[in-house]
């Protein structure tokens, strides 16, 4: 397989998959810059090797139409200041022909947004799935992506792929562009090659004890990477809403606790296999409750009361938003003396203060491992968040930027984007 280090881009033009799905303000000013400046080692790579660059993304959920809340005009000027070079823009992805062929060594071009042609995905548009028309559809709509995909590729000498984000989707610019490059003309970028790397070293390079910590609201959500995660760790710390799932499989009384009622005999079975591997299932056993939060705004509702009960007897107005101080303790006992970290999902309503204990005790106890030469890997937005409000992002090992296409690998599955570059 080639790699980004040992290819010289010097008169070449290269095609380069970032993710610069960033969030935008309503003045379309972007708020969290991470991910442009992921992707600027491989981006600079090719610039001063003397190559020319087109740079091409997606943004947001334009649903195969133009959208213009939706444009990456709006981030040109900060991937020039960010790149040092003016880069310019292409309104059309698929008619920017003369304006790749244009690009001088060490100049840069910026895509408009892959995701305003439905080719893109690959989706047929306004037809359900239970339409007898479908698979014609899909059929005709997959054509259209080789297509769709050979007119970018036609841009370049050169194909990379550094966008982790997307990698999960067989997309056109992610997976089938690849199959119009030979072998040792496509790469995945830095960034690319370090996540990857990251999720090797948390599923095939393991070093243990090998602790997983999985957050969040839905066992259901997170039930195909618990299953594979039992065959591989040795600890497995489940929060967050999770726990209240498992209560009540229980029998416990949970009061407004968040809950999946048909989901109870799959939180057993959790228990059954974590038994039948030999792997120790760490759940909460209290929690911070409340009578009257807002979900909307983050906050507690003025009056409402704050308290902590047994995870499995919390009364009826009462509401688990995090893990109690007895949890806590678990779960950094749990991580205590780890050598391969894995966590993914917040123990609780992190964004709001009353309710940061839980997800930051796992965070300190994950730096602490991490300080004693654990490799720690955190995932998915909300826990990535946490990492950043806490202060810890430099005492962990590697914070991923794929939230889906992480879960996906943990899960055990191929991405598409990789396995079109390793030719898989």
């Amino acid at each position: 397989m080639q790699t980004i280090d040992k290819f010289n881009f010097a008169g070449k033009k290269a095609i380069v998959r970032v993710d610069f799905n960033v969030p935008l303000d309503e003045n379309g000013k972007i708020t969290d810059d991470t991910r442009i400046r992921g992707a600027l080692p491989t981006l600079k790579k090719i610039l001063a090797d003397g190559g020319s660059l087109i740079i091409m993304s997606h943004m947001g959920k334009p649903k195969g139409k133009v959208n213009a809340k939706y444009s990456l005009s709006q981030i040109v000027d900060e991937v020039s200041n960010k790149l040092g070079v003016k880069v310019a823009f292409a309104p059309d992805c698929a008619k920017a022909a003369d304006a790749a062929k244009a690009l001088k060594p060490g100049e840069a071009l910026l895509l408009e947004n892959l995701r305003f042609y439905a080719e893109e995905e690959g989706k047929p548009v306004g037809i359900e799935k239970e339409d007898p028309a479908y698979e014609a559809a899909k059929k005709e709509m997959k054509a259209k992506q080789k297509d769709f995909a050979k007119t970018l590729a036609s841009y370049a000498d050169c194909y990379v792929n550094d966008a982790f984000g997307t990698a999960h989707r067989k997309h056109a610019s992610t997976a089938v562009i690849a199959d119009y490059f030979d072998t040792d003309n496509k790469m995945l970028g830095y960034l690319m090659e370090k996540e990857v790397q990251a999720v090797d070293n948390v599923l095939s390079n393991i070093k243990r004890p090998f602790v997983a910590i999985m957050g969040g609201s839905k066992v259901s959500s997170k039930i195909g990477i618990i299953e594979n995660l039992l065959g591989k760790v040795d600890r497995l710390v489940l929060c967050g809403g999770m726990t209240y799932t498992f209560a009540k499989a229980h029998g416990g009384e949970i009061g407004n606790s968040i809950v999946e009622l048909d989901k109870l005999d799959v939180a057993l079975g959790v228990e059954e296999l974590a038994k039948k591997n030999g792997v120790e299932l760490v759940l909460g056993t209290d929690s911070v409750c409340c009578t009257d939060y807002d979900f909307a705004s983050f906050s507690v509702k003025p009056g409402a009361k704050i308290e902590v009960f047994n995870s499995n007897n919390i009364p009826a107005e009462f509401e688990g938003l995090d893990a109690g101080p007895l949890s806590r303790e678990k779960f950094a006992k749990a991580i205590e003396g780890a050598k391969t970290i894995l966590w993914n999902g917040p123990a609780g309503c992190f964004e709001c203060d009353e309710f940061t204990a839980g997800s930051r005790a796992i965070g300190d106890a994950i730096a602490k491992a991490t300080a004693e030469g654990a490799f720690s890997l955190i995932g998915g937005g909300d826990s990535v968040a946490c990492v950043n409000k806490f202060g810890l992002a430099d005492k962990v090992s590697y914070i991923s930027t794929g939230g889906g296409a992480l879960l996906e690998a943990i899960e055990g599955k191929v991405l598409p984007g990789v396995a079109a570059i390793k030719g898989e």
